[in-house]
């Protein structure tokens, strides 16, 4: 079960580093600084930084480490850590956020529970302390919820954000903010970890109610009888093959008093696990289809920050969630399916499930009132191919839209590239039985994806996120644990306040 409760106590601190009671002590180092911008720490270390820059032991390169003993006994901690940070002219939001999110790795591997972040120029604005946060509890995480032994690790407990002068109130709103958006992203991480039989759609829903429901959020959740009165066929059609029935998580956050005009629909896939149905999956990897739901994880999740956050606007989210699986109902390549939206999609493959339950969920929040639409989701394999594992894709119309969405995901230290949405790729999707089919080929397959959800977006301001090479990492990299990334969550709930309506 995902716990909230498992974010440190955090706070700003300053005056007398020595001062600072705490296993670890990390900074930052830069490559193009010179010995005296570090001479009271190296003086309390007994001069171990001096000599490992003069041997080339730490060089201020990205992410290197180096550990080191304090040797001045008035000193209360007596274990400093300095991380690599590049160049200082460099140092900016998204590069604050993940060498602490490498100290927060080290810190926890070492079994360091209460941590010491010094904030050091240019890092002490409200927007680089909120990111160095955001870092160290990102970093920080482990999912041991199913290991039967000790990790080796250790959470922490107390983390202190440490600037040169006492921390502004607006600098302190930051640093809560960014533990919250943390916090909020480890849940959604934990959802995706999640074993599909653990977490199927009845399940899912369940805790999206625990999660998101408070004084300004309500959540719904619309069963197989509820889906059926929507018309919603193509999320029937999905979930069909499997014993699990489907459910639609919808969640409204209105505030009081809250401004007229815009209302932020946001969508997300939850495929609580993804066989490829009919069209069945390679059995190498399909372990990682319990993660198909990480879109509709963000939306929960950002929906629980947004709660919290209280901006002034409306926000509707909705999660269509099922499993995809291979049963004797499930359906078949050629099947015709008809959406809420009156359209008919011929089903070439069964295997492209989550933009039919997307075009659905679409459909139902525009019926609630959404004014402007974001969808996410683990979409194409077409998407990896096209990005990689380093930027999201991001299609939509029209520009304007599109545009204010990429900059608040860059402002959120979530990169995303658009790609083109000419009106050839929609060719594709013709069908010589139905409306449109629900796949185009391989070629420009992750347009092709975003040009089938286009269908369903009533011509209103829409964005689509393809999270599919993002939503988790194969391996650990220097900042992030192996697993779910918890991808979108931040972009999402800063939309609420940053989007160009």
């Amino acid at each position: 079960m995902p716990l909230a409760a498992d974010d440190p106590t955090t706070r700003c601190t300053s005056g007398a580093l020595a001062a600072r009671d705490a296993d670890l002590i990390c900074a930052p180092v830069f490559t193009d600084e010179g010995p005296e911008n570090l001479r009271e720490l190296d003086a309390a270390l007994g001069g171990s930084i001096g000599r490992a820059r003069a041997s080339g032991e730490i060089t201020g390169k990205t992410y290197e480490l180096f550990f080191t003993d304090v040797t001045d006994p008035t000193w209360r901690t007596r274990r400093v850590l300095l991380v690599g940070a590049g160049a200082s002219e460099r140092y900016d939001t998204t590069r604050a956020r993940t060498v602490a999110g490498a100290a927060g790795m080290a810190a926890r591997d070492r079994r360091a529970r209460r941590v010491v972040f010094v904030c050091r120029a240019p890092g002490e604005s409200p927007e680089m302390a909120q990111a160095a946060v955001e870092g160290i509890l990102l970093g920080a995480f482990r999912d041991t919820r199913f290991k039967s032994e000790d990790s080796g690790s250790a959470p922490l407990k107390a983390v202190d954000l440490f600037f040169r002068q006492d921390a502004q109130s607006q600098t302190r709103a930051a640093v809560e903010r960014g533990v919250l958006l943390a916090g909020c992203s480890n849940i959604a991480r934990e959802l995706s970890n999640e074993p599909g039989n653990l977490l199927t759609p009845r399940v899912f829903a369940d805790r999206a109610r625990e999660l998101v429901s408070g004084p300004h959020t309500t959540v719904e959740v619309l069963d197989e009888q509820a889906i059926a009165s929507q018309g919603m066929g193509l999320l029937q059609g999905v979930a069909q093959g499997s014993v699990e029935p489907p459910r639609v998580i919808v969640m409204r956050y209105e505030p009081e008093n809250a401004v007229p005009g815009p209302v932020l629909g946001l969508v997300g896939k939850g495929v609580t696990f993804d066989s490829g149905g009919i069209s069945i999956k390679p059995a190498d990897g399909m372990e990682r289809m319990k993660r198909d739901m990480a879109g509709g994880g963000a939306v929960v999740c950002a929906m629980r920050a947004i709660g919290r956050l209280t901006p002034s606007i409306r926000v509707i989210g909705v999660v269509p969630t099922a499993e995809n699986m291979p049963g004797g109902r499930a359906i078949r390549p050629g099947d015709v399916l008809t959406a809420a939206n009156g359209k008919r999609v011929e089903v070439l493959n069964t295997d492209a499930e989550g933009r039919l339950i997307l075009g659905d969920a679409l459909t139902l929040a525009q019926r609630l009132g959404a004014t402007h639409l974001v969808d996410i989701a683990t979409l194409t394999g077409a998407c990896v191919v096209a990005l990689g594992h380093h930027a999201s894709g991001l299609l939509g119309t029209p520009a304007a839209w599109v545009e204010s969405v990429r900059q608040v995901a860059d402002r959120a230290g979530e990169r995303m590239w658009p790609l083109p949405m000419f009106e050839e790729y929609a060719e594709q999707l013709q069908s010589e039985t139905a409306d449109l089919t629900n796949t185009g080929g391989r070629p420009g397959g992750a347009i092709t994806a975003g040009m089938f959800l286009k269908t369903f977006s009533g011509g209103l301001p829409w964005a689509h996120l393809d999270i599919a090479g993002t939503a988790w990492y194969e391996t650990t990299q220097p900042f992030h644990t192996k697993g779910a990334t918890g991808v979108g969550v931040r972009t999402l709930a800063a939309l609420a306040f940053e989007a160009a309506w």
